[in-house]
């Protein structure tokens, strides 16, 4: 599999307007309502520029929280570090973590497992350092869901790309159950009509990590389509699905 480098694509990362506005974690909130302690250690594990981190620390002021943040990229580090004070931030792999067994009673990971190049091992370490009772919640897109992407009908081999990132959602329950954790796994699924022009943006922007694996050629076929279509009428509309993964993960 191809892997995004992350360096070249961090200055323009939070300019993604999707990335703006990220609600509470309201399971979070649920473990904490149950889960009653004098203070929780929460990782956000692959947490990039610290979207996560600064809109959650926001929701959750009052509730004795240690934040930590790990990443592999020093450049999107950079940018965590600047945007969001009180976080012990790492520059770590994900297969290879420094925390003691038993860290953490909340892991998160956005967006992101399909960055990881040896996931069986990320999933061991996540088990070693996670609590018992503590939650692994895992959110990220399900591609095999979704084969009527946008991104995939004006970038076909980003499909083709994508299906050697992503696990299916039947192997990442198995790999999580086989390791004792109590899994939870909820596939959303919407399909609506999206003005091509508000797509656009984010193609010339290219901070999505599949753009940024295609060749130059297909990228630029793609970009020059859709800027043909809208040239042409810029009210153009395509029909395309969406599906996210919501993955609960309780270690026993």
């Amino acid at each position: 599999m191809k892997v995004t480098d992350y360096s070249k694509i961090a200055d323009k990362y939070d300019k993604n307007k999707y990335r703006q506005n990220v609600n509470q974690d309201l399971y979070l909130k649920e473990f904490i309502k149950k889960c009653a302690k004098d203070e929780y250690n929460i990782l956000d594990l692959a947490c990039g520029t610290g979207i996560y981190l600064s809109n959650q620390m926001s929701y959750f002021p009052n509730d004795n929280i240690n934040w930590h943040g790990l990443d592999a990229s020093k450049e999107m580090l950079s940018i965590a570090k600047e945007k969001v004070k009180n976080v012990d931030f790492v520059n770590e792999l994900a297969e290879n973590m420094s925390y003691e067994s038993n860290r953490f009673d909340y892991i998160v990971n956005n967006y992101a497992f399909q960055h990881f190049t040896k996931k069986t091992q990320a999933l061991d370490e996540i088990y070693r350092v996670l609590n018992r009772d503590g939650i692994f919640k895992m959110h990220n897109i399900s591609v095999y869901d979704m084969k009527n992407w946008w991104i995939y009908q004006y970038f076909p081999n980003a499909y083709d790309e994508d299906i050697k990132r992503f696990w299916t959602k039947e192997l990442i329950y198995n790999e999580l159950a086989n390791r004792n954790f109590d899994v939870n796994l909820e596939i959303k699924y919407n399909i609506k009509t999206e003005k091509l022009s508000n797509l656009l943006d984010y193609v010339e922007n290219k901070d999505i990590s599949i753009l940024t694996l295609l060749r130059d050629s297909d990228y630029k076929s793609g970009l020059e389509k859709m800027r043909y279509e809208i040239n042409n009428n810029p009210n153009t509309t395509i029909v395309c699905d969406f599906a996210e993964m919501f993955c609960i993960a309780k270690k026993l």
